[in-house]
């Protein structure tokens, strides 16, 4: 009878001794198999491309912005490739990008073995998964929907969902920058989000974009 195959892992993390510990913990699970460990951008571009893994962990101890870019090369390249993105701390902010460039998975480096497993698995069965810790305001987002949002709040808070500043959306929408700070006022108070990274992630779950698990 043929095994089911494997999940592969590829982990690029700054810490050696963190790789080393992850491949252990990953290849003793029935359904993943890490293919290879390594502790630079460039060495894990290299693999990437030869060895590709189904998923590939990424330390944002890098720095954000190499992440983004790395991300992109490798998106650019047509890898098969999915992206989990783990560090700490991580911000709602960072998290949002890294979902917006394309990131399946986001958790934090203090998040517990079966919290990774989880995610892995999550990943590796096509959702988007991000750590509920992660997400600050995930508790105070299920107090309201956006069905009580006015019709120009709702326009607002899509705006703010794609990333754009508050000069941006008052342009789209031929409104003053001001007003979109009262708009932006009203949808705080009635989702119980602070915060428009926060508001933006609220807006992916609620779509079914973004699993947040309570472990």
């Amino acid at each position: 009878m043929t095994e089911p195959s494997k999940t592969t892992v590829g982990i690029c993390d700054t810490q050696p001794v963190t790789s080393e510990g992850l491949r252990t913990l990953i290849s003793n699970g029935a359904d993943l198999e890490c293919l290879w460990a390594v502790n630079s951008l460039t060495a894990a571009v290299e693999l990437a491309h030869h060895r590709p893994p189904s998923i590939l962990m990424i330390d944002k101890a890098f720095g954000a912005q190499q992440v983004l870019e790395w991300m992109a090369q490798l998106r650019g390249s047509a890898s098969p490739t999915t992206f989990l993105v783990w560090g700490s701390p991580m911000t709602e902010a960072e998290a949002l990008r890294f979902l917006q460039a394309g990131a399946k998975g986001i958790t934090s480096k203090t998040a517990d073995l079966n919290t990774l497993l989880a995610c892995l698995r999550a990943v590796a069965s096509g959702s988007c998964w991000m750590e509920d810790a992660v997400f600050r305001g995930a508790q105070r987002a299920d107090r309201s929907s956006r069905s009580d949002l006015t019709p120009r709040e709702q326009q607002v808070m899509a705006q703010v969902e794609q990333g754009l500043k508050n000069k941006e959306i008052a342009r789209e929408l031929g409104i003053r920058p001001g007003t979109v700070k009262i708009h932006l006022k009203h949808i705080f108070e009635k989702t119980g989000v602070r915060g428009r990274y926060g508001l933006a992630l609220t807006g992916l779950k609620e779509k079914g974009l973004l699993t947040l698990p309570r472990m």
